[in-house]
């Protein structure tokens, strides 16, 4: 028995979940989870469905099955197999803190994903990556090579299959051409302090001002820098007694964990694009565990 994912967003309807819940059933289908949400402000529907194809039913016989819902639904949807790895690129410059985080996550199956190669504008973890058996670019970036720059990592892309793009804490800013064209597909990791601390040291400004709250954003990547649709946050609180450095090692561990929930969401296929924010759905049964982990 295989297991797939079915993922569907429309104009609401009346009548939606009981054609899809319908049509799987004539299938052969067992649905095992199930999640759905109407943006009354928008009128827009969004459902995900996890189930078991009992009956052999492949999934190019199932995606032909459905176009005649989709179709009068006017649907964006796709079947996709569960078992199948999402193919991933990592990108870092000088924090290592979540590459480190991602890595051990991935290591020990807790982040299901391949990791097709790591990017980076220098060469500090060249060696950390090379031992895990993964391909690394060393792709430097200026102001007078930034084109090339960009040619260069799309062709990494291209060549690897990368499905997903990870800025975990790469410090370059990507054209608006290359968000464009990666729409959906880039997922960005940054402290909370924005727009209140910017620029250099943002932990140590954080502590100047006694700050009593540390977070992070995890979020899409677009045009407008840092300012995509937010896809997982968290804090962590500090005291009085905390020094500067406690500061920025709780900011690095909430980092690490917001982003790995980010990539998790992912490639689950739990989140839904809805203008300016996102829908995501909470974790099937079985992926719960390996997501809370660390």
């Amino acid at each position: 028995m295989k297991n797939y994912v079915l993922t569907v967003s429309c104009k609401t309807a009346r009548g939606i979940v009981a054609a899809i819940s319908g049509f799987l059933a004539e299938s052969g289908c067992n649905i095992i989870d199930s999640s759905q949400f109407d943006d009354l402000d928008t009128g827009k529907f969004f459902m995900r469905v996890s189930f078991i194809s009992e009956e052999g039913a492949d999934r190019a016989r199932m995606m032909e099955g459905f176009k005649p819902i989709a179709d009068k639904f006017e649907m964006t949807w796709e079947f996709f197999d569960a078992d199948e790895r999402m193919k991933v690129l990592l990108m870092v410059s000088r924090f290592g803190h979540c590459l480190n985080d991602l890595l051990y996550r991935w290591k020990i199956g807790a982040l299901p994903i391949d990791i097709v190669g790591v990017v980076s504008n220098h060469f500090d973890y060249q060696k950390l990556v090379v031992n895990n058996d993964i391909p690394f670019h060393h792709i430097k970036v200026t102001k007078e090579n930034k084109p090339q720059a960009e040619a260069q990592l799309m062709e990494v892309v291209e060549s690897s299959g990368t499905e997903l793009i990870v800025l975990a804490r790469y410090m370059q800013v990507l054209s608006d051409g290359l968000c464009q064209k990666m729409s959906g597909r880039i997922i960005n990791i940054h402290h909370s302090f924005l727009p209140s601390f910017k620029g250099a040291n943002p932990y140590k400004q954080a502590y100047q001002r006694g700050v009593k709250l540390i977070g992070a954003t995890a979020h899409y990547v677009t045009a407008d820098l840092d300012e995509g649709p937010i896809i997982e946050q968290d804090t962590v609180r500090i005291t009085h007694a905390q020094s500067a450095e406690d500061y920025v090692s709780l900011g690095r561990d909430v980092e690490s964990q917001v982003l790995a929930r980010a990539i998790h969401a992912h490639i689950h296929h739990r989140t839904f694009i809805n203008g300016n924010r996102t829908v995501v759905f909470p974790p099937s049964p079985g992926s719960y565990a390996s997501e809370r982990m660390g």
